[in-house]
């Protein structure tokens, strides 16, 4: 009766990189500790020569022949690197584009909220890409949505740069928005801005209160 065949359930071993006795070549190009060149010795006495000076033997060239192998500290060593790989990562991070789109007509309250859209995206240093959606005769007037778009630029300087200015495509008038050096680098002064916001936003409600009252 045949034996049934035992499965090895184990997880697959991630690091494949081979230390110590896990090197397997006869014999290897051995550099030490300082980087200097040993020279070629058998894979023994490459391991004693580690192991005497409390440290590791790393395949770093497998494909070499032999194999170029160096003596280090390899729980160090894997740590560095993957501070590396982290530190590396940061630098990658990739860019997200949102888009939020405006009536050329948009009342104030509406005008706030999207504002406020477009304020939370570049905080997260997404890009935004700002749309003026013409309807019917209003494309006539490119100008209104163009006043939109700059004075959006302008209430959002301190978090925003502008990419691209504002152009005309059809119907549609888009601008770029990018998150500014001082979003990225963490250093915006969060205060400072929601001091601005206020005022402007009192200055504004001030200012239709008067026309209230003229009327």
């Amino acid at each position: 009766m045949p034996v049934p065949r035992r499965f090895d359930r184990r997880p697959p071993e991630r690091d494949q990189t081979r230390v110590n006795e896990r090197i397997r070549a006869p014999e290897v190009r051995l550099v030490d500790e300082n980087g200097e060149q040993v020279g070629v010795m058998k894979t023994e006495d490459a391991q004693n020569y580690a192991r005497e000076r409390e440290l590791d033997l790393v395949e770093v060239a497998a494909q070499a022949r032999p194999p170029v192998c160096r003596v280090l500290d390899y729980s160090k060593y894997k740590y560095e690197q993957a501070q590396k790989q982290k530190q590396a990562r940061k630098h990658q991070q990739s860019i997200v584009v949102r888009e939020i789109k405006f009536r050329p007509k948009i009342a104030e309250h509406d005008y706030a909220t999207k504002k406020g859209h477009v304020e939370r995206f570049l905080r997260h240093k997404d890009k935004v890409k700002v749309t003026i959606m013409f309807r019917g005769r209003e494309v006539t007037h490119p100008e209104r949505g163009e006043a939109i778009l700059n004075r959006l630029a302008e209430e959002l300087s301190e978090l925003a740069t502008v990419d691209q200015r504002p152009t005309q495509d059809g119907r549609n008038m888009t601008m770029m928005l990018g998150p500014s050096k001082s979003v990225i680098a963490g250093t915006v002064d969060e205060e400072a801005v929601q001091e601005r916001d206020e005022a402007a936003a009192a200055a504004s409600a001030g200012s239709g209160d008067a026309a209230a009252n003229a009327g």
